[in-house]
């Protein structure tokens, strides 16, 4: 059995600053990966560019580190060669639905056998606070210095309306929840959403640790993730944000069992040999 220890990096140089959510994110991560006694080199991590997309240098795995708002494709070409790895793509809501909003959109459409984590903090922390797709509306940033003026993107409600096969979303400061939805994304058969709730101490100070537990929820062990009108209507609903699995559609098609190259042949192509 492996323990979160050992998917530590030693002597990491971690350059998050002291109470980012990104530590709650990866030592979830950490724990949900032994207890799933996932070995190291099973599992892949990419990542874009950002504070979040530097987390697979912190982690004892494969890694792969794309360009910014790329991680989604390298992550299903990966899986596409090589269905026998774990493969996590993760990177900031920056990353994730603003450059990469459109490889967002379509690997939902393919559903890909990945967990797809996002680091939300609901603002762009590398480049000094300026406002993401998940700002709120109204709130002044080092650039929108009178206000945000457009509404956020609704990363979960899209993600449902596309019918995505797993959508989640948790907060970084709880890590037992955090753990157990990372856990069933990994186990979960098809492309997994993991919208995570994580505070930018320095960047934000709108969204606070405090400001998530005030305006967050814990959905109740009797919803029924497969009702998707019910998970749409909890996806549109921001007057307090639920947390939880919120919809889950089993049945849809996974993207690398319907290629051609696995027909006939199971064999990972990243085990084949070349043919001339």
């Amino acid at each position: 059995m492996f323990r979160p220890e050992d998917y530590d990096i030693p002597n990491a140089d971690i350059a998050w600053c002291p109470g980012c959510g990104n530590f709650g994110i990866i030592r979830a991560l950490k724990m949900a990966l032994s207890q799933l006694n996932l070995p190291p080199e099973r599992t892949v991590i990419v990542s874009g560019i950002g504070q979040a997309a530097k987390m697979p240098q912190y982690v004892k795995a494969h890694m792969f580190n794309g360009l910014h708002g790329r991680s989604l494709p390298a992550a299903v070409a990966i899986k596409m060669v090589n269905p026998e790895l774990v493969v996590i793509a993760e990177s900031g809501d920056g990353c994730t639905y603003g450059e990469g909003g459109n490889h967002f959109i379509h690997t939902i459409r393919r559903n890909p056998d990945i967990t797809n984590i996002v680091h939300d903090n609901q603002i762009y922390g590398l480049t000094k606070g300026q406002a993401s797709p998940t700002t709120l509306r109204g709130q002044k940033t080092t650039l929108q210095i009178d206000g945000v003026y457009v509404d956020p993107f609704n990363p979960i409600a899209v993600a449902v309306a596309l019918d995505a096969s797993f959508v989640a979303r948790t907060f970084a400061g709880y890590l037992d929840l955090t753990v157990e939805i990372f856990k069933q994304a990994i186990q979960h058969k098809g492309y997994a959403l993991v919208d995570v709730f994580q505070p930018c101490v320095t960047f934000n100070k709108v969204n606070t640790y405090e400001w998530y537990k005030q305006n967050t929820y814990i959905l109740p062990s009797s919803y029924d993730p497969t009702d998707r009108d019910q998970a749409f209507k909890i996806a549109t609903d921001n007057r307090k944000y639920a947390l939880g699995v919120i919809y889950k559609n089993p049945n849809k098609p996974v993207f690398e069992e319907q290629l051609i190259a696995y027909r006939v042949d199971k064999t990972p192509v990243a085990y084949r040999g070349l043919k001339v």
